[in-house]
């Protein structure tokens, strides 16, 4: 450590001192663990490439269910993927740990002008804004080439919808948009005849295109709940975890009842489910 370095380090607050200490503990045990560990040792970057999406799903129900301990710990395991990572691209010369943080504090100070050069900006949008066209400058073709294509759908179209935002192509007000739904909303229905004929007519329906105005019905109400505020990935998986209470309570009453759910009538059904929506 050069003298510089280490002055730099006593000055700095004693808990900033701590987390430099317990960054440099994680750095030492990721370089014996690649050394010494068997399984460590083998690790390639796409050997760890699917733990890594398992971890990130972690922290994301963590996060959903604001439990903070567990929020700490699937942190740790994401912040060690990264070290890892970095770690096996040092053994080729690529890159190591310092690169990387020294490439996003780079790249942190250029995508904020208004707070590290003369660029004012305001509002959220504006910074969104600059954002986009900053790396559009960087050498971006679009202003959509930067949304991963392994996204989930349905994230995918929020991203897809914040770019465009960002680059001026949106709606001016809500109203507007929820006319585009009810509007793909009747072109849905318009392909499945919903709207009178034979409730078993489906030899006439082209799948491919109802298939498609069902996805315009999905981006248009994604588009809404952007407009509104809501985020639909967090509003769905909410509501995936509420019908998974609900039906497990279900389960459970039918079978304290000595009942199968497979013998049970929708009404028998449904009385166990009213029961879990007060209930839960």
């Amino acid at each position: 450590m050069t003298n510089n370095l280490k002055q730099q380090i006593d000055t700095m607050p004693p808990r900033r001192q701590e987390q430099l200490l317990a960054f440099d503990r994680l750095l030492t045990i990721m370089d014996e663990l690649r050394e010494q560990c068997p399984w460590d040792r083998k690790q390639t970057m796409d050997t760890l490439r699917h733990l890594t999406i398992e971890e990130t799903y972690e922290l994301s129900d963590a996060i959903l269910e604001k439990d903070l301990n567990e929020v700490k710990k699937e942190l740790g395991d994401l912040i060690l993927h990264m070290v890892f990572y970095a770690r096996i691209a040092s053994e080729t010369n690529s890159f190591d740990i310092a690169d990387v943080l020294n490439g996003i504090c780079e790249k942190l100070i250029a995508r904020h002008p208004h707070i590290y050069g003369d660029v004012v900006a305001e509002t959220e949008e504006k910074v969104k804004q600059n954002w986009e066209q900053l790396k559009l400058k960087e050498g971006n073709r679009s202003v959509l080439g930067g949304v991963p294509q392994s996204l989930p759908a349905l994230v995918k179209a929020m991203r897809i919808q914040e770019k465009a935002r960002g680059a001026g192509f949106d709606w001016e007000e809500k109203q507007q948009v929820w006319e585009k739904v009810e509007e793909e909303m009747q072109e849905f229905k318009q392909e499945f005849n919903l709207n009178g004929g034979p409730a078993d007519d489906t030899e006439a329906i082209d799948r491919q295109k109802a298939e498609g105005e069902f996805g315009d019905l999905l981006f248009s109400l994604v588009n809404y709940a952007r407009f509104i505020d809501i985020n639909p990935e967090t509003a769905l998986e909410r509501t995936n975890k509420k019908f998974i209470k609900r039906f497990q309570y279900l389960e459970e009453q039918a079978k304290a009842s000595g009942k199968n759910l497979k013998d049970m009538t929708l009404a028998e059904m449904d009385v166990y489910w009213e029961e879990a929506k007060r209930v839960l």
